[in-house]
């Protein structure tokens, strides 16, 4: 005898057959990306680059440490834009770094830093530090008297000139980039009174060194007869103002 289902009950076991395979299917799916079955796509997610945080205050002496004072504050533009940054030159406090000369009296040798700051609209941006990269205006000068320390802004770039009377001078020229002041030349001059014994100018972006010395050997002021002399300089990598322990020991007029 043909068993006849009624058409409802066709419809019923249609729809459970259906979920049956859509099932079937699905862990079908699951054990194909099972570990050993099938390699499955990762997607990392790169996290954002960390934001520099940037030193804002209103006023230069909100920057200078405790423990210092403001030994000299000078103004010029040192990124380009027209506006007027500021250069402190910061000493320590320090009782035990002053001491009692014979003939001089009492001298504070604490040492001196630097701390360039950028004008912007909310007050001034820290630029670059260094807080005892200087000695002290106070050291022995020999036969004459310690070399006088200038800081300025010139053409956008910071000058750090060190004044010797008759002897000469040589100054660091530092220009902003890379997060810091980086060392970009070196110049000096070697005297003895008005006569210019010789002079050296360094490029260190160019590695390009330029020293004159002068042949005249009876030469008065203005009388010098210089022989000129280019050479390449080997340097790694640029001086950052931050990193500089010391400019005393620095000795860039005989860099090679």
């Amino acid at each position: 005898m043909n068993t006849i289902i009624p058409h409802f009950l066709n419809y019923k076991w249609l729809s459970i057959i259906a979920v049956v395979t859509v099932c079937g299917c699905s862990e079908s799916g699951k054990k194909q990306n099972r570990p050993g079955n099938s390699k499955q796509e990762v997607t990392l997610t790169k996290s954002a680059p960390a934001v520099p945080v940037t030193d804002t205050r209103k006023e230069p002496a909100e920057f200078v440490p405790k423990g210092f004072s403001v030994f000299e504050k000078t103004y010029g533009d040192l990124n380009k834009d027209g506006v007027e940054d500021c250069i402190l030159i910061i000493k320590k406090i320090d009782k035990e770094n002053i001491i009692t000369d014979e003939h001089r009296g009492k001298l504070d040798r604490n040492r001196r830093g630097i701390i360039v700051l950028f004008k912007t609209k909310s007050g001034y941006e820290l630029a670059s530090k260094n807080n005892d990269c200087f000695s002290s205006e106070n050291e022995e000068g020999g036969a004459y008297y310690a070399p006088e320390l200038m800081v300025y802004a010139e053409k956008g770039n910071l000058h750090i000139h060190y004044a010797h009377g008759r002897y000469g001078y040589w100054k660091y020229i530092f220009r902003f980039q890379n997060s810091d002041f980086e060392l970009i030349g070196y110049e000096d001059s070697s005297n003895t009174g008005p006569v210019v014994n010789s002079t050296t100018s360094i490029n260190f972006s160019t590695k390009k060194k330029l020293t004159k010395v002068n042949t005249n050997e009876n030469a008065e002021s203005g009388d010098e007869v210089f022989e000129s002399t280019w050479t390449t300089v080997t340097m790694p990598k640029l001086l950052r103002l931050s990193e500089i322990k010391d400019f005393d020991d620095l000795e860039l007029s005989s860099a090679e």
